[in-house]
């Protein structure tokens, strides 16, 4: 069916209509200075959209060939959604990781959904438009195209001139009107206290500056990473250039200064011990267990005392049952001992070591606070703009322990790179999106990084379906192991090979003997849901004038989960509960039905008693039961 015929007939379409003006709030949001008032400044707004303002008015900013056209692609609706792929994907039914093939442009604008406004950290490493970079993201861009984004106005001239800056290799304009959208729907996804990590060489550095001071604003510019990416380049024939740029931008600066989220180097302190949690995670952080005795320092009798435990036993310092002076004596007084019992910043744990009972007792150093609950200042160096350590070499030897020696990819990025970025953010539980996901290395240093702390950060990769030259070695690998030629399907390998390799070395390391006994090291998030970028449904009309509807695919989960995304209320990466097969599946009390000719009233009905209903247009008619319930349901296309 058509929205406009559900409409018609009475029933609500999911984002079909809002009483609240969208972009009146979205002037307010993002473009404070064209209201005034309830006023419209028409000099700011056409600053905003690109367009010639009063040149008496001093300043300066970006503008190129295709700039309003480009804007156009941003507000433009995607013609595309997302259909689960579930050969590819690894423990589909329990991890929190996306990854979306298909061109990022509308990935992004199906992530906006759910996600704008909850994506804690971007890095990107775009296309440099160099030549040895071959720019696989051509955007459409015809007359067919710019009339539909309204610019109608373009004359033969105009347009030739447009034509030739989009399409010339290593031209600048294109590029930038290539960015422009995706930055602009970057800034829509990031949180109020989110940041942007964009990786560049100088072909576009000084172009990319501008452009993210237009979308980001220059005001919440936080700094330009300068990276040794080599030690040395002999063939040089003027000066060596062995650096490249990343370019880091805040939502908001000064609300990322207020919620204090950067963190210090702690590289030197071994985070791995801090993997034990209670109740007081929040405000004290995970934990490891220390002895509370000591030995060997200065001795006091008011220091060596009994402890009762929990099976009524008495212990002492070194494993003692009484008074003794064998030189060891407990860290803390009578007094904090107390303290620590009640407070629960001591634990009883189980020892063969101790006479009196089968208990001895070791205090919690927890991340957050002190041993006196006191909150623990940052520890570590100041994050430092310069990185002279990895070298890229390092990313080829990150990818070819994972493929057998091999490298498949040119020049990825070395995992310690991007862990020294997500590490400058104090919070383990971040969403991560990179929408230039490459060879797969955000993926993999957020599965490390989750292993070596316990954190739980999240991430979401976009890679386009990029087709692999026969000539490649990554070819022959794809074809050798039944996997499409195109790049998506390296980065994917990459990233069950190195969740594999994770889940190795965690159960190798907890082999070894355990010096405090403490807990074994969980195997974090090594899985991801991976979803194929594919036309949306739409209606076609023969050449009898009959219409039909053309899917790629009627798979019921997959309409479920476009659902999800389309609808906007529940995260795509939860598992829907299945109600009825192949037709009614929930998340909490939101039900999505599809295929809805083939449920009972009965099934519609106990849906929506228990929560909010989305019925699946493509699949839905007019005709049955489905109109005794128009007001109880939202269609969605």
């Amino acid at each position: 069916m058509k929205e406009q015929e559900f409409i018609q007939a009475g029933y609500t379409v999911a984002g079909s209509k809002d009483s609240e003006n969208k972009l009146l709030n979205f002037l307010k949001e993002h473009y404070p200075s064209v209201l005034k008032d309830n006023e419209i400044n028409l000099n700011e707004l056409k600053a905003v959209a690109g367009l010639p303002v009063d040149e008496k008015v001093n300043g300066y900013g970006l503008n190129f060939v295709g700039r309003n056209f480009a804007r156009g692609k941003y507000y433009q609706k995607t013609e595309k959604e997302l259909r689960l792929n579930a050969a590819m994907s690894k423990n589909i039914d329990t991890t929190q990781n996306l990854v979306l093939k298909g061109d990022n442009l509308d990935s992004l604008k199906i992530l906006k959904n759910y996600y704008s406004g909850q994506i804690k950290c971007i890095y990107i490493d775009p296309p440099y438009n160099t030549k040895s970079d071959e720019f696989v993201y051509p955007d459409k861009f015809d007359k067919e195209e710019a009339e539909v984004l309204g610019l109608v106005n373009l004359s033969e001239s105009d347009f030739a001139r447009m034509d030739f800056s989009f399409k010339t290799k290593k031209s600048h304009n294109g590029w930038l009107a290539f960015m422009y959208p995706r930055l602009l729907l970057a800034r829509d996804l990031l949180s109020n206290d989110g940041v942007i990590f964009i990786s560049i060489d100088d072909n576009e550095q000084a172009n990319l500056k501008l452009l993210c001071d237009d979308v980001f604003g220059e005001e919440n510019f936080v700094s330009k990473f300068d990276w040794r990416k080599k030690t040395g380049a002999n063939d040089a024939k003027d000066i060596a250039v062995v650096t490249e740029t990343i370019l880091l931008y805040a939502k908001n600066k000064s609300y990322t200064i207020e919620k204090d989220i950067w963190a210090r180097d702690e590289s030197s302190i071994n985070q791995k011990r801090y993997r034990l949690s209670d109740e007081f995670i929040e405000e004290r952080g995970k934990y490891y267990l220390d002895t509370l005795d000591r030995g060997g320092l200065q001795y006091s009798d008011s220091l060596n005392f009994g402890i009762e435990a929990p099976d009524g036993g008495i212990i002492f310092p070194n494993g003692r049952s009484e008074f003794k002076n064998d030189g060891w004596i407990w860290k803390w007084n009578k007094d904090k001992v107390k303290w620590g019992i009640e407070k629960k910043f001591l634990e009883f744990v189980k020892s063969s070591k101790s006479i009196g009972s089968e208990y001895t007792i070791k205090y919690k150093v927890y991340t957050k606070v002190d041993n006196e609950g006191k909150p623990r200042e940052k520890s570590g160096r100041v994050f430092s703009n310069l990185i002279t350590e990895p070298i890229n070499q390092q990313g080829n030897d990150d990818f070819s322990t994972l493929f057998d020696g091999n490298t498949y990819f040119t020049n990825p990025k070395p995992l310690g790179l991007i862990k020294y970025f997500l590490k400058t953010i104090d919070n383990d539980l971040l969403n991560i999106l990179d929408f230039f996901a490459g060879s797969g290395t955000t993926g993999e240093a957020v599965m490390q990084l989750n292993a070596e702390d316990g954190g739980n950060r999240k991430f979401i990769l976009c890679q386009i379906d990029e087709p692999i030259k026969e000539d490649k070695p990554a070819y022959n690998f794809c074809i050798d192991n039944n996997l499409p030629p195109v790049i998506s399907s390296i980065t994917i390998e990459r990233l069950k090979r190195a969740g594999e390799k994770i889940a190795k070395d965690l159960q190798t390391e907890d082999s070894k003997p355990d010096l405090f006994g403490e807990n074994k090291n969980p195997v974090p998030d090594i899985g991801f849901k991976v979803f194929d970028s594919v036309e949306a449904p739409k209606l076609e009309v023969d050449e009898k004038g009959q219409i039909s509807i053309s899917f790629n695919d009627i798979d019921a989960l997959s309409r479920i989960y476009n659902m999800i995304f389309t609808v906007g209320l529940d995260e795509p990466t939860q598992v829907p509960e299945v109600v009825v097969e192949n037709c009614i599946y929930k998340i909490g009390s939101h039900y999505y039905i599809t295929n809805s000719d083939k449920i009972t009233s009965d099934d519609y009905s106990n849906a929506i008693k228990n929560g909010k209903v989305f019925i699946d247009g493509w699949t839905a008619s007019l005709n049955g039961t489905l109109q005794n319930y128009k007001e109880d349901v939202k269609i969605v296309f």
